[in-house]
C-alpha cells in the first residue's frame, strides 16, 4: 500500500512527520524517533540548556525524560526551501524529568533538512509562552 503521505505537497508531509515525531515521543517509540531525528540534531529547551539526539532520545528511552503530553496547540506553519523546512506552532507540554516536571504552552521552532531523499528534524527550540 502506498504511503499516504506520497500525494501531498512537501509542507503537508513535514507537517505528517511533525505529528508522527511527537507521538513517537509520547509513546517511546525509540526506532521511529531515531528515524526522525539527524544524527546531529539538537534541542534548545525553554531554559536555554543544549541537548544532543543521544542525550534526548536516551533521555526518554531510560525514562528519564517522560513525555505524557506534547501536541499541537495551534496549527503548524511550515515553510519549505529546496531541502530545508522551518515548522512553528504552539504546543502543549507535559514532562516530567529527573527531579521535576513541568507543563505548559510553548513557541515550538523545527528545522527539518531532506537528505538522501528524506526529511528529518535537526534543530528544535521551545519557548515558554507567558499567559
Amino acid at each position: 500500500m502506498p504511503n499516504q503521505r506520497d500525494n501531498q505537497g512537501p509542507a503537508d508531509h513535514i507537517r505528517g512527520l511533525e505529528h508522527e515525531r511527537l507521538r513517537a515521543l509520547v509513546q517511546n517509540e525509540a526506532a521511529v524517533a531515531d528515524a526522525l531525528h539527524s544524527e546531529n540534531y539538537q534541542l534548545i529547551t525553554p531554559g536555554g540548556a543544549a541537548i544532543s539526539k543521544a542525550d534526548y532520545l536516551g533521555g526518554i528511552a531510560s525514562g528519564e525524560l517522560r513525555y505524557t503530553r506534547f501536541e499541537p496547540a495551534s496549527d503548524i506553519a511550515v515553510r519549505v526551501y529546496e531541502d530545508a523546512a522551518a515548522v512553528r506552532y504552539q504546543v502543549r507540554i507535559d514532562i516530567d524529568f529527573a527531579g521535576g516536571h513541568d507543563s505548559g504552552l510553548f513557541w515550538h521552532t523545527d528545522i527539518y533538512e531532506k537528505r538522501d531523499g528524506r526529511w528529518q528534524a535537526v534543530w528544535s527550540q521551545a519557548t515558554r509562552i507567558r499567559t
